[in-house]
């Protein structure tokens, strides 16, 4: 089947992906009814960094980074660049030169569900990273594949013009059109958060707070004093 190059697609309001890069990927995903996680086998690269920007997605075939070449052009500023292939891949698709000329077009970082090399230059150069896996191993670029079209990585559908936020727990994905909502329910849970740590550092419990000891009792959990567990 042959591979298509999108131009154009719609991505989420500015606005709404630079609300969203005030929060983590664990409260941006619990905001959004816990969806959206790409998955515990995409880690980053580097530490102490958060991204994010509307997604350029790209369909490769395995050890093969034709596509990426492709992608490169329809990257612009404020992109986060999201990679996947049409069969398992740990070859190393993706590597500095690659992120010398997405960084010269305003890209934020790029998520690569295949493996990624050259990280010490993408430290140095701070271009931020997830992958699945880190591997020297080279590509050819001999098969057409497709960019700016629906990919599926970890379960979830990115869309080109989604949001991708990543950090060190991770990367999730926002839908487009759901952006404002999920900031809007990020910043409620940020304060619900805030409430509940000053609650913490005054010594209240969990137990307490959430009501949780009244779910303890529905499901028959019990205290018993150790004499009388051991009698």
């Amino acid at each position: 089947m042959p591979g298509v190059i999108v131009t154009n697609p719609p991505k989420a309001e500015k606005k709404d992906v630079e609300a969203l890069s005030g929060y983590g990927t664990a409260t941006v995903g619990e905001a959004m009814g816990r969806t959206g996680f790409l998955g515990t086998h995409l880690r980053p690269i580097q530490q102490g960094v958060r991204v994010a920007g509307t997604a350029v997605t790209v369909l490769c075939w395995p050890g093969d980074n034709l596509m990426i070449h492709a992608a490169v052009e329809q990257c612009g500023e404020g992109d986060v660049l999201v990679v996947t292939t049409t069969s398992p891949c740990t070859d190393g698709l993706f590597g500095e030169l690659f992120a010398t000329a997405l960084a010269q077009r305003g890209v934020r970082g790029v998520v690569m569900n295949t493996g990624i090399r050259d990280t010490a230059e993408l430290r140095a150069m701070d271009f931020p990273a997830w992958s699945a896996a880190v591997s020297p191993q080279g590509t050819v670029k001999a098969t057409g594949g497709s960019v700016n079209v629906p990919i599926v990585i970890g379960g979830q559908v990115i869309h080109p013009g989604d949001v991708i936020v990543a950090d060190d727990d991770g990367v999730v994905v926002v839908p487009r059109e759901h952006a404002r909502d999920a900031a809007e329910a990020s910043e409620a849970r940020e304060q619900k958060e805030a409430a509940a740590r000053a609650a913490f550092l005054e010594g209240q419990l969990g137990l307490d707070r959430y009501g949780l000891r009244e779910t303890l009792t529905r499901l028959g959990v019990t205290y018993r004093t150790y004499e009388e567990v051991e009698s």
